[in-house]
């Protein structure tokens, strides 16, 4: 029985080895997904140098906002505090309540004192009308004095002359001695009741005198009264305004920080008892100098919070005009000693132009990133994917190309 041998199969040649590699390479399950992996890598790509040559970005900026200490006016001993830790607060919510008992009887003694006084200068009052009225009698009086002295003048002017036609009757003997002294009497009567009345209109006159002295005086004392009642008015309200700082009270709304407050405790006049963070908040970005050549306020800017992994709208509100080193507490003084240049930081302030979340709760000394674009010519997204669509479609019709050719070579 005779067997043929087995023939061997001709090697393959390194020609049709390549050829089945390139044809793979040319195959339609490669090139495609090729194709958009380099789209998406070429667009990963332009949207960084788009954002590197039209955007500014830095990783040293914080959440600011407006801190409000809450401390009292007065000092006492606290009755009770009326708000917990991270509590959320009303304008106007009563916060502390500080022991109002001994204000409230200050303010008592100085009501009482207040009181006193008023009666004081209604009497003064009641005695200054007294004496002006005395003043008006007393005018009156001086007037009727004076009418009662020219009245006497008159008549004794008259007597004067009687008695002179009787002393010249009498030289001529056309009267009798008896007559004579009559008219004698009489001038002498009239000249003694003239300077009677001459003297009580000058007494009456000086009573005038004396009676305004005494309403000067009394207006005075009025003036002086009037004054003590006006302290003592003073003293009762700020009495009163003791007795209403008592009752500490929320400025505006916010949330309730470094609680350093318990019943019991005896507080002092302008002890920091706690603070208000109201949900205005901000945000304070360190740019170096060097990133503030095109940025101004008004630029559109992105914020990314650490605290919530979101990104949200702002905007450039203001630059500082000088660095953050030069306003610190303890400048530097670059006139002394081996002068080292340090590129600066200057704070820039961003506003949110969107709410943040109200269920999050976004306070002062967050970190946050902000993207600031510091340019007005700004590639859209939707560009850039073309742009990478279009040379990645490129890229693989020269490849396909390079391929088939290579191909028809084999």
């Amino acid at each position: 029985m005779n067997e043929n041998p087995p023939t061997a199969s001709p090697p393959a040649s390194p020609a049709n080895g390549n050829s089945q590699k390139l044809a793979r390479l040319n195959s339609p399950w490669f090139l495609w997904p090729a194709t958009a992996v380099l789209a998406v890598l070429l667009y990963v790509g332009l949207s960084y140098l788009n954002g590197f040559l039209t955007h500014e970005s830095t990783d040293d900026a914080f959440i600011e906002g407006h801190v409000v200490s809450i401390a009292p006016r007065i000092s006492g001993q606290v009755l009770a505090v009326q708000v917990l830790d991270n509590q959320f607060v009303h304008s106007n919510d009563l916060l502390v309540e500080i022991d109002p008992a001994d204000y409230a009887m200050t303010a008592a003694q100085k009501q009482s004192s207040a009181d006193a006084q008023e009666s004081s200068y209604k009497l003064a009052l009641a005695a200054f009308d007294l004496m002006h009225v005395k003043v008006t009698t007393a005018e009156a009086v001086a007037q009727e004095s004076e009418a009662d002295a020219a009245a006497a003048t008159a008549t004794a002017e008259r007597a004067k002359a009687d008695f002179e036609r009787s002393q010249e009757l009498r030289k001529q003997n056309t009267i009798s001695e008896q007559e004579f002294d009559s008219e004698q009497a009489a001038a002498r009567q009239a000249e003694a009741n003239l300077n009677a009345a001459r003297q009580k209109a000058a007494a009456d006159e000086s009573k005038i005198n004396e009676a305004r002295s005494q309403l000067n005086a009394t207006e005075a004392g009025v003036s002086m009264a009037l004054a003590q009642f006006r302290e003592a008015q003073t003293s009762v309200k700020s009495a009163q305004l003791d007795v209403s700082y008592t009752k500490i009270f929320a400025p505006s709304d916010g949330r309730v920080t470094r609680k350093a407050v318990e019943p019991g405790d005896y507080v002092q006049t302008g002890q920091t008892l706690l603070s208000i963070v109201p949900n205005d908040v901000w945000v304070v970005a360190n740019f170096k100098e060097s990133q503030l050549a095109h940025m101004k306020p008004g630029q559109r800017a992105t914020i990314a919070i650490d605290a919530l992994g979101k990104i949200f709208a702002a905007h450039v509100d203001s630059i500082q005009a000088g660095s953050g080193a030069r306003f610190s507490l303890l400048p530097p003084e670059n006139a002394t000693g081996n002068y080292v240049k340090v590129i600066q930081r200057v704070p820039v302030k961003l506003l949110f132009d969107e709410p943040l979340p109200a269920d999050h709760t976004i306070g002062p000394g967050l970190s946050v990133v902000p993207d600031v674009c510091v340019s007005g010519l700004v590639i859209p997204d939707w560009v850039l994917g073309l742009i990478a669509l279009l040379l990645a479609g490129a890229a693989a019709f020269v490849f396909r190309l390079v391929l088939n050719r290579k191909l028809a070579v084999n």
